[in-house]
């Protein structure tokens, strides 16, 4: 994917705060060292007391010719605390174009040219940004960086093959704020868990043209333990469920090791089956990894995360509770959710 040029419209960065992540700083600073000359970067955190609020401070100050705002938004009124602060950074931002992108995310200087280049056409109104995983410390983090990086992106190409973008996923997409106002607004996103996906399907049904961006950032996805890597998984899978129940089914064709594995336990003739799904596997996985995300490919791993994955796709057709930053939530069929008191 390459980045092109065209017209230099003002962009307004959202970045939705909390707490200091591993590697806070080295992301946030990717973002104000843009080679653009006209943007904004909007912060915005429901507390005095989250503790990102100094290293943005440091870098509004390391960076005084950047404009930036910084935001305490306070409690949300909803389930969704990232929307009310998406919502509150776009009523203060002064220009058309934004771009949403979550903490964890890192960026190359020319970014943003990328993203003016693709709305440059006046037919785009949202843009998905694919990525790169970007594993922490950590044994199941590295796991599931092997699979959001010869998984993920391939089902989503596969989906765009299919049916077109009719659907955009975090962490970073960039809208104009027209489309977001002609789709309802944040008001109509408020109550979903996926509301990136909600946001890109809802663009597309009014009739304006979602893409996947040619730009590929990297995200950052930290170091989890093994239990909290578990529910941070199952609750990926549940949402998918609930957002895209037909896809969700059909992620089957996209993991072929599990089932080749089972069907050559219950009949070793089917061996000649398991190896040509096992040449697709590994075939598929280095195009995406290595020609499209030019990250190395981990070959050894592969087959034990495809298995983990398999196990955490069964599982995310049971159950619809997820735990989300310490709080327990009711995960409704239609993607909404709740807290549970």
């Amino acid at each position: 994917m390459k980045p092109g040029g065209g017209s230099t419209p003002g962009i307004s960065i959202l970045k939705p705060l909390a707490g200091a992540d591993l590697g806070l700083e080295s992301n946030l600073r990717t973002f104000f060292e843009q080679d653009y000359p006209s943007f904004e970067i909007l912060f915005a955190v429901r507390r005095e007391d989250d503790p990102s609020l100094p290293i943005v401070r440091g870098l509004q100050t390391e960076y005084p010719a950047v404009p930036s705002q910084l935001l305490i938004v306070g409690e949300p009124p909803y389930p969704n605390a990232k929307v009310f602060s998406l919502d509150a950074m776009t009523r203060a931002a002064h220009n058309e174009l934004l771009v949403m992108s979550d903490s964890d995310i890192r960026v190359t200087p020319g970014m943003l040219r990328v993203i003016a280049a693709e709305f440059s056409d006046g037919k785009t109104g949202l843009a998905t940004c694919p990525y790169r995983a970007v594993a922490g410390p950590g044994f199941w983090t590295r796991l599931e960086a092997v699979g959001m990086n010869t998984q993920f992106l391939g089902g989503m190409l596969a989906a765009r093959m299919l049916e077109g973008m009719k659907f955009a996923v975090g962490p970073t997409i960039a809208a104009r704020k027209s489309v977001l106002a002609a789709i309802g607004g944040f008001d109509n996103l408020k109550d979903y868990l996926a509301e990136d996906f909600v946001m890109g399907k809802l663009a597309f049904e009014a009739g304006f043209g979602v893409i996947l961006s040619a730009y590929v950032i990297e995200h950052h996805i930290g170091s989890q333990p093994f239990l909290k890597n578990v529910a941070h998984r199952l609750r990926w899978h549940r949402s998918t469920r609930c957002s895209r129940p037909k896809g969700y089914v059909g992620e089957v064709f996209t993991n072929p090791l599990p089932i080749a594995l089972l069907l050559l336990a219950a009949d070793p003739r089917s061996w000649p089956v398991a190896a040509a799904a096992a040449v697709f596997r590994y075939w598929s996985a280095w195009w995406v990894s290595v020609r499209i995300l030019h990250e190395p490919l981990a070959p050894a791993m592969i087959l034990l995360q495809d298995c983990l994955s398999f196990l955490f796709w069964i599982g995310g057709f049971f159950g619809n509770t997820i735990d989300w930053r310490g709080i327990k939530y009711r995960l409704n069929r239609d993607g909404r959710f709740h807290p549970i008191r």
